[in-house]
């Protein structure tokens, strides 16, 4: 059990109230089994796919209402009311006896004969009313986090991220380092890093050791480049802050007294050194040697003059050595040893140095170098494809104690990280958010036998053992954005209508069923149905000459009429989406309780959903590093 002491502080328990927001196994257990059920009688509706909703006669098949009365129940306005509505109360026996159907699809038929209470369930088992779900806000008080970051200056994501993705890095960057503080952490592993927003965030705001791994050399190269301009964006706030500090205590030097005047400048110079050295730690900290002259015009050959060096530190750090008294010696002593000409007046006095005091230097210069490259608030990306086996002391070298993250990683990715983090030690905590749900392995869902070590759904035993099974298309709807469509985003009606058109013609003027050929983004490029039917079929190498304009556009007006029942349709399976997204993030959730080595685990809500839809981050602690905090 890791502790930090502080010499007169008590080291007072404080995990009692983190304890309390952790459900229990046995509800866990239980919310896993009664949404497999609910789940795996709605599936037919889900792992149906709107490419073949026509040559399937899907509509037909799976629903006796007509397609006005469900886009009525499932409008916007009464979505949004459905979505504030409470959902049906029923104890956790009731639950686990579960969903009467009886009122929702006609006992013969099977066929959905009730969409408003169709609508309730799919909203009574899904995650915000399932009672497993933690807020950001409770999670950040349990963890006695403060919600401040180690640095004194604050970054503006708004500058350099779009909206959704500046929402997303400054939650999340404020729970990884909550976390990271109770915990006593100082190194972060981001898996699946990308453009490396959130791992530069970690590192320069909060002062935290960041490992970014993605399997993209392209990702990575790309945030190498992008951490760069992020580290001159940091040193323009840095600049900011000593000239805002400076501004405010000027203002309090007019307002003194004249007898206090000169007191007040001896306090003025305090402070603003004190405000240097801070942002002066911060810098050297923040740069190793290989970004510390990162700028073109540090580049230059050996005859460079330290007057040039000392200029980019300078306005690098914002320090000005002649008002603050700091020695030029502060920079000497941070630059590697072959990164600065002594001055000439010196050279003979080097030229006489022994090889032993040569020797002595050049280790004193490298232990030095070496003690900056563990420091903290370093961001570091690196290229390599993660698995579950993988192991990470193969990929970074002075890996330690830390907490693993991923933000919206893709697949499989999500659940191996969480395989990673239980299977090895150094790895203290993890915070995870998934995306991407479709593209998760699935053990029943491979038809050709495939031997893999570990699938991505389901992770669980239990789901393990009831043969679980979701299928592509209903992770596909799990991707869904419900309340992004109660408040009027639209549905792309219009090009599933037109994909799904197609296929009619391929299986009935082509006689071809299955292609394993991608059309792609047709929709976008075509300037008409009749356009996006010839390029298509040149996508799937189908001889367009073959089929005339006529007949196309016979196609298109034969199903015209029925582009509700495809709208309809989709309503019903975006309605469904939260359910099965539940589904996952339980069997994740559940996967953890079978672990014998962890002392917290959780959900938590992280986004705004309409912000990002893939909202909620699975959390959990070992307990060698659940520890006492100290409350001085």
């Amino acid at each position: 059990m890791s502790q930090s002491t502080h010499e007169g502080c008590m080291a007072i328990p404080k995990a009692d109230e983190l304890l309390l927001l952790k459900p229990s196994a046995e509800a866990i257990r239980t919310r896993v089994q009664v949404v497999a059920q609910f789940v795996r009688r709605v599936l037919p509706l889900c792992q149906a796919h709107t490419v073949e909703f026509f040559t399937r006669g899907l509509w037909e098949k799976l629903v006796t209402l007509p397609p006005e009365t469900v886009l009525e129940a499932l409008s916007g306005e009464r979505l949004q009311r459905l979505l504030e509505e409470p959902p049906p109360q029923r104890t956790l026996e009731e639950a686990a006896d579960g969903c009467d159907f009886s009122n929702i699809f006609c006992e013969n038929s099977q066929k959905l004969v009730n969409v408003h209470a169709f609508a309730l369930a799919a909203k009574y088992y899904s995650m915000p009313n399932l009672g497993v779900c933690i807020s950001l806000e409770d999670m950040l008080k349990a963890l006695n986090s403060q919600q401040q970051p180690r640095s004194d200056v604050e970054m503006k994501t708004d500058d350099f991220m779009n909206n959704k993705k500046s929402h997303e890095v400054l939650l999340m960057s404020t729970l990884v380092d909550a976390i990271a503080k109770y915990n006593g952490l100082n190194q972060v592993i981001d898996l699946g890093s990308g453009k490396g927003y959130l791992s530069s965030f970690l590192s320069m705001q909060y002062n935290l050791k960041v490992y970014g791994i993605d399997s993209s050399n392209t990702n990575t190269h790309g945030a190498n480049e992008r951490n760069k301009k992020l580290k001159k964006h940091w040193r323009a706030y840095q600049s900011q802050a000593r000239a805002n500090v400076r501004g405010q205590v000027l203002e309090k030097e007019k307002e003194r007294p004249e007898q206090d005047k000169e007191k007040c400048k001896a306090n003025i110079n305090e402070q603003l050194l004190s405000t240097n050295n801070s942002l002066l730690r911060q810098t050297l900290v923040a740069t190793p040697d290989a970004i510390l002259f990162e700028t073109a015009d540090v580049y230059t050959d050996s005859n460079t003059s330290i007057t040039s060096k000392q200029h980019v530190l300078s306005s690098g750090a914002q320090l000005q050595l002649d008002e603050n008294n700091i020695s030029e010696n502060v920079f000497l002593n941070i630059l590697p040893g072959d990164a600065v000409e002594v001055d000439s007046s010196h050279k003979s006095k080097c030229r006489e140095l022994c090889e032993e005091e040569k020797e002595q230097r050049k280790m004193a210069s490298l232990k030095a170098k070496a003690s900056r490259s563990k420091e903290a608030n370093i961001y570091s990306p690196l290229t390599s494809y993660i698995t579950a086996e993988t192991e990470l002391s193969d990929i970074v070298a002075d890996l330690e104690d830390c907490i693993m993250v991923g933000l919206h990683t893709c697949g499989d990715l999500a659940p191996s990280t969480l395989r990673i983090f239980t299977a090895q030690p150094e790895i203290k905590a993890v915070c995870s958010v998934g995306c991407c749900y479709h593209l998760l392995s699935e053990e029943l869902e491979n038809e050709k036998g495939e031997i893999q070590g570990t699938w991505g759904f389901p992770m669980c035993q239990y789901l393990k053992e009831d043969a679980c099974f979701c299928g592509r298309n209903a992770r596909m709807a799990a991707c869904l954005a419900l309340e992004r469509v109660a408040v009027g985003q639209v549905l792309p009606t219009e090009s599933l209508f037109y994909r799904a058109v197609l296929q009619v013609i391929i299986e009935e003027f082509y006689g071809v069923n299955r292609s394993d050929r991608n059309i792609g983004k047709v929709f976008s490029k075509s300037s008409s149905f009749l356009d996006y039917v010839r390029k298509s079929l040149k996508k799937l190498e189908l001889d367009e000459l073959k089929i005339s304009d006529s007949l196309i556009m016979e196609y298109f007006g034969k199903y015209k009429h029925r582009m509700n029942e495809l709208e309809a349709f989709n309503m019903l399976k975006v309605v469904l989406g939260p359910c099965i997204e539940a589904l996952i993030l339980l069997d994740r959730l559940c996967y953890l309780t079978e672990q014998d080595n962890l002392a917290w685990f959780g959900l938590v809500k992280l986004f705004d959903p309409i912000k990002s839809p893939r909202c909620y981050a699975v959390v959990a602690m070992k307990k060698q590093t659940f520890h006492t905090q100290l409350n001085c």
